[in-house]
């Protein structure tokens, strides 16, 4: 992808070059690190003496503490290689708005028997010098002293994210035959409007043509900048950035329509060679959600099931058998719990996501202050038997920091499924509809390809169920008005206090 600048002698370099990464929240995008220590002016690496090697995904780098992940580096058998600090920013420009407003003074007038109709029009300048606009005020009637509205205009639009690029401004006065006529014109930057209201955001507004004709002309006006003030979307990388952190619990459906787990044709059979679906589906999602989980320990639930050793049939049940510690470590935890409890529980019904969905809830009610956001992934083979519940216990939990991902698993008719994804219709009880849509639906068959190929299969699966994740985080904190902390401030290396590592 990209190699950084050679740095010379020292084993503590701070890099600087920057690499540019796209990012999504719903893919695992596996990154490798490679240093060289340069003995030559070959391109060749082979030529050079290989230090070490780290990996990591760039979730992992983005969903640790303010962003900056440290790996020890491997690769040279019986070898301590050091160490690689990993840093990420999200790039900025790409969200700011500017609002400004301003005014203009004796501008010239064009009107045989008015004033002026003046009206402002701006354009950002392209890196081979030719423009385009982005802006146009309204109209101010018959004046030469206008006072336009404020206009807000993404920063991208004004100046591509450059704060140094030109910013053009034309003066027109508006004809009602559209033959505008030119009062003139002035330069400037997003830098310099960004200095706010001062001396310095006063511009004559030149007219070259009258200019070359006129030894006495001065100017056509002048345009001065009222107010500026530049506002910024939070995206959900900075609230992972301040500190937020993802809960992932998973809910396994243990009903008997999933089929006697000893029988190679159940959904929960132990194939000693083969994941089953189950299995499949939540180290996919899995895999994915845990780089944003500083501690890794996962409550895993499973529903639909009698237990020992009295036989009462529960619907929220802790995989490892521990009421008060339903916690296991990592999805490889999950997997065991899951493996132990399919030995030990009787497979019965009826199929209620109530529970489950409340027990979530439960836990994100008790912390709303946008530190913590809840995700339940629901492993299900099937036909629902609480639909009113489940749809109450939805509505609910949409005031809450949460989302649920439901992957349905086997040949069944999914129908009620796709009723509380609420993408076609939003979802409601006792006619309320729910706030905002949390249900994330998507049936595994669809991802099974002919040749039975998982690894491919499993990577859109997580995609397809954890996109809508992003969104309906920031809807939630929108809707409570909760704004990202800051970032802890950056890592600077020893002795070294303002070059940022950055990937």
């Amino acid at each position: 992808f990209g190699r950084t600048e050679v740095i010379d002698n020292t084993l503590n370099p701070d890099f600087v070059r920057k690499y540019i990464l796209d990012y999504f929240f719903e893919e695992k995008q596996n990154l490798r690190f490679d240093l060289y220590d340069v003995d030559s002016k070959s391109p060749d690496l082979s030529k050079h003496d290989f230090l070490g090697q780290a990996f990591c995904t760039l979730g992992e780098i983005v969903g640790s503490p303010a962003s900056r992940l440290e790996k020890s580096l491997g690769g040279i058998p019986g070898k301590k290689c050091g160490s690689i600090i990993l840093s990420a920013e999200e790039l900025s420009n790409c969200r700011d708005s500017a609002t400004m407003q301003f005014c203009a003074n004796k501008l010239d007038k064009k009107d045989f028997f008015g004033k002026s109709d003046p009206f402002m029009v701006f354009y950002r300048s392209n890196e081979d010098g030719t423009f385009t606009i982005c802006h146009k005020t309204e109209v101010v009637k018959n004046t030469l002293n206008p006072v336009w509205q404020s206009i807000t205009i993404p920063v991208r639009a004004l100046c591509n994210g450059d704060y140094d690029r030109t910013i053009k401004v034309e003066v027109y006065d508006w004809d009602r035959d559209g033959s505008h006529d030119f009062i003139g014109e002035f330069t400037t930057s997003y830098r310099e409007l960004a200095r706010g209201q001062s001396q310095f955001n006063i511009y004559e507004v030149i007219n070259s043509k009258k200019k070359m004709k006129k030894k006495k002309y001065a100017n056509s006006g002048t345009v001065t900048l009222l107010s500026f003030s530049v506002e910024s979307e939070s995206t959900f990388l900075d609230y992972i950035k301040g500190g937020t952190q993802i809960n992932f619990t998973v809910a396994i459906d243990f009903t008997a329509s999933n089929g006697n787990p000893s029988q190679s044709t159940s959904l929960h059979y132990m194939n000693p060679y083969q994941l089953n679906a189950y299995a499949m589906a939540l180290r996919a999602v899995g895999e994915i959600i845990q780089d944003y989980d500083s501690d890794k320990m996962f409550p895993a639930l499973g529903f639909g099931a009698k237990l020992p050793p009295d036989g009462r049939v529960s619907h929220e049940f802790p995989l490892n058998g521990n009421i008060e510690n339903p916690y296991c470590n990592g999805i490889e935890g999950i997997l065991e719990a899951y493996h132990q409890s399919l030995k030990t529980v009787q497979l019965y019904g009826p199929t209620n996501f109530a529970p489950v969905v409340n027990h979530v809830a439960r836990y994100a009610a008790a912390v709303q202050d946008g530190s913590q956001y809840f995700v339940l992934l629901i492993i299900t083979d099937g036909v629902i038997s609480d639909m009113a519940q489940t749809k109450e216990a939805i509505v609910n939990g949409a005031k809450l920091p949460m989302s649920i991902i439901i992957v349905g698993v086997g040949q069944a008719e999914f129908d009620a499924m796709v009723e509380l994804d609420g993408d076609d219709i939003r979802i409601s009880s006792r006619g309320k509809p729910a706030e905002r849509d949390i249900v994330q639906f998507v049936p595994f068959r669809d991802y099974m390809d002919r040749t039975g190929n998982h690894v491919l299969s499993m990577a859109r699966l997580a995609k397809d169920v954890l996109a809508e994740i992003p969104d309906q985080f920031i809807s939630y904190m929108k809707s409570r008005g909760i704004k990202p902390n800051p970032a802890p401030p950056p890592y600077t290396g020893p002795g070294n206090t303002h070059h940022h590592t950055q990937i």
